[in-house]
């Protein structure tokens, strides 16, 4: 699967996007040479990519986050590396923004940036099993007070439903028509739909555009 050279994932509280990014990192590193990951979550220091530092770092992908990130201090600060990634051209990055419009102001500081460039997705991460977003007024509120937040507007869809560890074949397929509607109430494509990697065999060549996911130690 093919993607820009900086992907940002946002969505509501618990949509999976953090593992998504994670995923796709790994994607990006069998293209590309030089792979960055950054957590920009300042709002949530809970749940981050860093609970896979190693495993990234196992992969060659470098981990930009706050450096209290997986401990119980909860500061706001994001280190100035980050900043390399518009600066740098050579780089392939994954953003993990923070859930909702709150998380999704620390992307003010590389909106300019990003956009000038004009070499990036905005993906829009959701699961119709969520409590704030089973059905599409409810997705659409979310979506749009991200966008406002960030200053920035989705470009795709990521259909990530699930239902943790009580995920069968018939919850993908189930949320498909979800997806759909949200992709006709606003325009944008689906550009994946997700799938745990157990249950991967038994929905290829069923869902267009699926995508394997390994969970990480942490689930995020």
């Amino acid at each position: 699967m093919d993607f820009k050279r900086i992907v940002l994932l946002s969505g509501h509280y618990g949509s999976g996007k953090t593992n998504i990014a994670v995923n796709i990192a790994k994607e990006l590193k069998k293209q590309h040479d030089r792979v960055v990951i950054a957590d920009v979550d300042i709002v949530n220091p809970y749940f981050r990519a860093a609970d896979s530092r190693k495993e990234l770092e196992d992969a060659g992908i470098r981990l930009l986050c706050s450096e209290f990130a997986s401990s119980n201090v909860d500061l706001p600060a994001l280190p100035q590396d980050i900043y390399s990634i518009t600066d740098d051209r050579s780089l392939s990055a994954v953003f993990d923004v923070g859930g909702d419009d709150r998380g999704a102001l620390a992307l003010g500081r590389w909106r300019d940036a990003i956009m000038q460039e004009d070499n990036y997705e905005m993906l829009l991460v959701i699961n119709c099993y969520r409590p704030l977003t089973r059905n599409v007024p409810d997705t659409l509120e979310v979506m749009h007070e991200i966008e406002y937040a960030a200053g920035m507007r989705f470009t795709a869809i990521v259909n990530n439903s699930n239902l943790a560890g009580e995920t069968t074949p018939e919850t993908v397929l189930n949320s498909m028509q979800y997806a759909k509607d949200v992709s006709d109430a606003t325009g944008l494509p689906v550009k994946m739909t997700t799938v745990f990697e157990h249950l991967y065999p038994s929905l290829e060549g069923k869902i267009e555009n699926l995508f394997p996911l390994k969970l990480q130690d942490k689930i995020i």
